[in-house]
């Protein structure tokens, strides 16, 4: 007893250790509002259920923190699911496999998952590709006209492929078909005689054939591929989707083996239909995605149904864990290279026009297959999220489902993050199995996932009906409280709705406009609101709604109503103490601290006291400062007041008449320099009627009074010189007009020499004599006879 007293006490302390942080987060407000055990251990994983009976009269409520609870309820009436992880199935990873069932790639194989919702629970998922794992390759070939040259090098490449397939695994199998289009208008010519032979020597055209299903007969392969004729088509794309869906699905005739890596390489050199396009041909019947091979290996349903969609392909690449690789010239590329994007575990290569690279473009693109992992799952709903996270080959962890550069026997673990967002309203749905699995690999972790939406106490076979710990049996015991039954409510069910309406019995519990019973902090009985306990004791919830708390005021600082020293929080608002204001008490309640200790001004007259600081006044061209707002800056001041005094006293100058001067409130004194030596003192600068700057400084006695102190003489600019002025006009014009004639003379000069150059080239050049006239053509004309040979 001691024993099992002590493990009690050690278990209590270490939960409120490892809660500890977690509480402070959590406050009890997040689950007491919680009605039923269901409900409270879904809504947070900190949040557990009380089942003691009277529970609540003990001033606690029955959802609470865990860490709350524990101190407060017995530790057999607690209800706090955990999370549970057991592993059904677990074999080692093999390093390598000699049969189909011996290769085990992924760790573990089954678990049995048992969640709560809003908790993580992270699984560790190891993945080793194994040696010597068996290949199944069937080769599906485009075999239109245009591809002649391709299928005769494929039948010579038969043998290397089969032994480079070999170099990298002893369990290789091999297989062959091909497809041309549907056999009708307009993909095909249906004229009879086309129908028997579309062009010389080929064959009549058919939508997909298997030649050769899966075998390690690699001579047999070149003898299919030599004994395979091509056929013809009308329009350019192809119907592969219709063959690819075929290979994919008919695992009987192909004869895939359950357990290998199975890759489909599609070659052609051309584009392809797809769901939509049977329009064109009459056929509007949806591929149905099954097989329809016949005896012989001839798709049977190639004139009846319609393409498959991208969707359909991917859904059976998915299923049937196929690696498709498209082999296609370079025209083709970037189109078969964003198919791939769409088509799980399928990549794209160029493949050269006569086919001569297929071997080393299957070996590379093999390579590119094994060398990484990516992990999927089949996970399509709404309330489960699964995260991946890996370090691959020792790296940084990151996000990430894919490990790359990796070789046979490397080691690679995933952290899979299972969340259950929440509780699925169907309650089928609370079981799940999920698949995680490596893409085109047939080998999968199955979690058998229960997801805990309900508490055991709730159970039918743990309810007592009509319960007598209910007032006169009016409601069902479960979980420590009373579940009333129909026109009853209370915690016993004591109140009776017969001449109560439950809508106005629960009105009278809503709060003005409120939509909540209580304000949304207290539960309504009969009419009447109990406001839900606060964590900490020292904050409350009153009011006939629970509309009433004294922890929801303004706080100054950190405190609520600036502490206690100032006001106390009453209904969410601050009761300020004598002497205080603001709406956190966080202000005193008078001026003293605005007026200097040399004034008897509020902030000097130039602003307002706000919470003992003054706030300055501030206009365009005034703006106060300081800490009683006494500095003003950017003040214009009474330069402009003193301004025509100082001209009338000082120089006789400016609009004051000689009596109007008499008047002047201040006589100036002389200085040889202006200048500020106060700080009470400002610098005025004018310019006078004759624009010389004249300058002064004043400031203010006791009384306000203007004291000026003026610099006795003007800074006047030099006066300008006309004459220069107007000889430099003169002497500037004269120098342009010689400028202009010299430069006319020179270009003048210039021209003429040109001029007389090119006339005696000219001269020099003729060639007639002088003395002879160029025009003088002779009277006579002299013709002979080219027959004539000078005899008689």
């Amino acid at each position: 007893m001691k024993l099992e007293m002590y493990l009690v006490v050690w278990l209590s302390s270490v939960v409120v250790v490892v809660h500890s942080q977690v509480a402070q987060k959590l406050t009890s407000s997040h689950c007491i509002s919680k009605k039923s055990c269901g409900e409270c251990i879904t809504s947070h994983p900190e949040c557990a259920w009380c089942s003691e009976e009277d529970f609540e009269s003990g001033g606690s409520w029955r959802c609470d923190t865990i860490g709350s609870l524990i101190t407060k309820c017995s530790q057999s009436k607690i209800v706090h699911p955990n999370n549970k992880m057991e592993k059904l199935v677990n074999k080692q990873l093999s390093d390598k496999g000699t049969s189909e069932e011996d290769a085990v790639q992924i760790k573990p194989q089954r678990i049995k998952l048992t969640l709560k919702p809003k908790s993580l629970f992270t699984l560790n998922v190891e993945f080793r590709q194994a040696v010597d794992y068996p290949v199944d390759l069937y080769y599906l070939m485009d075999l239109s006209k245009s591809m002649e040259d391709d299928k005769d090098k494929l039948a010579d490449l038969g043998n290397l492929l089969a032994t480079t397939m070999e170099n990298i695994t002893s369990n290789f199998r091999l297989g062959f078909g091909s497809f041309v289009d549907k056999v009708v208008m307009p993909y095909v010519s249906t004229v009879p005689q086309k129908l028997k032979e579309p062009c010389r020597g080929c064959a009549p055209p058919y939508g997909f054939k298997n030649h050769m299903p899966l075998s390690l007969n690699t001579h047999e392969f070149e003898k299919q591929v030599k004994a395979a004729r091509v056929s013809g088509n009308l329009d350019a794309p192809e119907g592969g989707f219709d063959a690819m869906m075929q290979a994919i699905v008919c695992h009987e005739a192909i004869e895939w083996r359950r357990k290998s890596r199975k890759m489909l390489v599609f070659s052609t050199d051309s584009g392809f239909h797809y769901a939509g396009d049977g329009k064109l041909g009459g056929i509007i019947k949806p591929n149905d995605g099954q097989c329809h091979l016949d005896e012989q290996g001839n798709y049977i349903m190639s004139i009846y149904q319609d393409y498959p969609s991208l969707s359909q392909i991917n859904a059976e690449v998915k299923k049937h864990k196929v690696n498709v690789i498209f082999a296609v010239t370079s025209d083709q590329l970037s189109i078969y290279k964003r198919l791939s994007g769409h088509l799980e575990g399928s990549t794209a290569g160029k493949l050269e026009k006569d086919s001569s690279n297929v071997v080393e473009l299957v070996k590379d693109q093999y390579n590119r297959i094994t060398s990484s992992v990516k992990l999927q799952d089949n996970v399509n709903n709404d309330f489960i999220e699964i995260k991946y996270f890996s370090s691959c080959l020792g790296g940084k962890r990151e996000n990430t489902n894919e490990c790359k550069g990796l070789k046979v026997g490397d080691n690679v673990t995933f952290e899979a993050r299972i969340e259950v967002k929440k509780c699925p309203e169907n309650h089928t749905a609370w079981n799940q199995t999920i698949q995680i699995y490596p893409v085109g690999l047939n080998e999968a972790l199955t979690v058998e996932l229960h997801v805990i939406c309900e508490c055991m106490c709730e159970k039918s076979w743990n309810e007592e009906k009509n319960s007598d710990k209910c007032t006169n049996g009016n409601g069902t015991y479960s979980c420590g409280m009373c579940v009333c039954n129909e026109g009853r409510s209370g915690k016993k069910c004591e109140c009776d709705s017969k001449d109560i309406d439950l809508t106005t019995d629960e009105a009278q519990c809503i709060f003005g406009n409120d939509t909540k019973p209580c304000t949304g902090r207290g539960i309504c009985h009969c009419g009447v609101c109990e406001c839900f306990q606060r964590q900490n004791p020292e904050e409350t919830v009153t009011g006939r709604f629970c509309e009433c708390d004294n922890f929801s005021c303004d706080r100054y600082e950190g405190e609520i109503c600036s502490g206690p020293s100032h006001g106390k929080c009453e209904c969410g608002e601050c009761d300020c103490l004598p002497g205080w204001k603001g709406s956190a008490c966080e202000c005193k309640d008078s001026v003293d601290s605005c007026i200097a200790p040399d004034g008897d001004q509020t902030c000097s007259g130039h602003g307002d006291c706000k919470c003992g600081v003054c706030e300055c006044f501030e206009s365009e061209d005034q703006r106060y400062s300081g800490r009683y707002c006494e500095e003003c800056p950017t003040c214009p001041g009474l330069c402009e007041d003193l301004k025509e005094c100082v001209q009338c006293l000082m120089f006789e100058s400016g609009p004051l008449s000689d009596e109007e001067c008499k008047n002047c409130s201040f006589i100036p004194e002389e200085v040889s320099e202006a200048e500020v030596k106060e700080p009470e003192q400002r610098l005025c600068i004018f310019r006078d009627d004759d624009d010389c700057k004249f300058k002064f400084v004043y400031t203010l006695d006791e009384n306000n009074n203007p004291l000026v102190w003026a610099e006795r003489t003007k800074d006047c600019p030099e006066p300008i010189s006309i004459l220069a002025i107007v000889l430099g006009v003169i002497g500037g014009i004269v120098l342009v007009g010689l400028a202009l004639l010299l430069i006319w003379k020179l270009l003048t000069t210039i021209h003429d020499r040109r001029e007389f150059a090119k006339f005696e080239k000219e001269r020099q050049m003729a060639k007639w004599d002088t003395g002879e006239n160029p025009i003088y053509k002779q009277a006579t004309t002299t013709f002979k006879n080219p027959t004539y040979g000078g005899r008689l």
